[in-house]
């Protein structure tokens, strides 16, 4: 089971946090800025798995007995793209080779939605981040993995907002800002 789907840039700011399994308030941004410690301070070289730090580890553990062992939070795995870490803490019982490949299928799906995907992009247009998450993982289960079925949900919600395009001078116009028009400025 995916316990947790976090996305984070270079600075440590959160883009995405979602957690599948219920935490307090505190715990959940202790664990947070602990979780960015450790990834943000491994070598380019080093695999993308880690074992849970022992925060999140000890206040998920539950006093009854009919929780199984293997439901309990174990892994972090985590992917660095440009300026931008996405990173999956899940149980034991989850394969952390199809995690990562899950994360790409994620970054893909943004990709495509957004048309090279940016930071800004998630920022500007956090409910197309989380409509894609949805359309991939329900509360906690893998539920999609075909890229094109995903951008196609996400599509058919209706929350894709498309980006104006400078091209041409029909639509929405800025006025010539940003497009080197000397027209805007021959008055100075």
């Amino acid at each position: 089971m995916i316990n947790a789907v976090l996305v984070f840039n270079n600075a440590g700011q959160p883009r995405l946090t979602k957690f599948y399994t219920q935490l307090e308030t505190s715990v959940q941004q202790r664990l947070i800025s602990e979780i960015f410690t450790l990834v943000s301070n491994r070598a380019n070289s080093a695999c993308n798995f880690l074992p849970l730090p022992p925060l999140l580890a000890n206040s998920s553990k539950s006093s009854t007995p009919t929780t199984p062992h293997n439901d309990t939070p174990s892994l972090v795995t985590y992917r660095h793209y440009a300026t931008l870490y996405f990173i999956i803490i899940s149980t034991s019982t989850e394969s952390p080779l199809a995690l990562l490949d899950l994360i790409q299928v994620f970054v893909q799906a943004l990709d495509g939605l957004f048309e090279n995907v940016c930071e800004l992009d998630l920022i500007f247009n956090f409910e197309v981040l989380h409509a894609t998450l949805g359309e991939i993982i329900v509360g906690g289960v893998v539920v999609e993995t075909q890229l094109d079925k995903v951008v196609q949900g996400v599509k058919a919600q209706g929350k894709v907002a498309k980006r104006p395009v400078n091209e041409s001078k029909s639509g929405l116009s800025l006025g010539g800002f940003g497009r080197g028009d000397a027209s805007v400025w021959s008055g100075r």
